[in-house]
């Protein structure tokens, strides 16, 4: 009785840990999301000022931005059909990955627009 106990618990934990890794995966890819619309923001903001260099320096931060967003959501796809764990953790560590790249692109686009004196994105989206 206490072996059936130990493995059901053990199965518990593992669908726990599966589940766990999906929304982690699934939530770093909607962050990296989020952070390439503030992105495209910010390069929309600098070319709202004509200065065609901030302009351009945000867009490329904002496509590298959205890039990595689709690579998040990529990564959130491959841990929701991993078929074990180890290949869920991984695809929701690469997940995670991309969504801090993509908070980088945004930071990037948005020193880029502020280089211009563009509008600030207060709002967070």
């Amino acid at each position: 009785m206490t072996l059936n106990k130990a493995l059901i618990a053990l199965a518990m934990g593992l669908a726990l840990a599966a589940c766990s890794n999906t929304q982690q995966a699934d939530s770093s890819a909607q962050e990296a999301a989020t952070a390439a619309n503030e992105a495209q923001e910010a390069a929309a903001n600098a070319a709202a000022t004509g200065d065609a260099m901030a302009t351009d320096a945000a867009q490329a931060a904002a496509d590298t931005a959205a890039s990595a967003a689709d690579a998040a959501a990529t990564s959130a796809d491959a841990a929701a059909a991993a078929g074990d764990m180890t290949a869920a953790d991984d695809a929701a560590d690469a997940a995670e990955n991309m969504a801090d790249s993509a908070e980088q692109a945004k930071d990037a686009a948005e020193e880029a627009a502020a280089a211009a004196d563009a509008k600030t994105n207060n709002d967070g989206q």
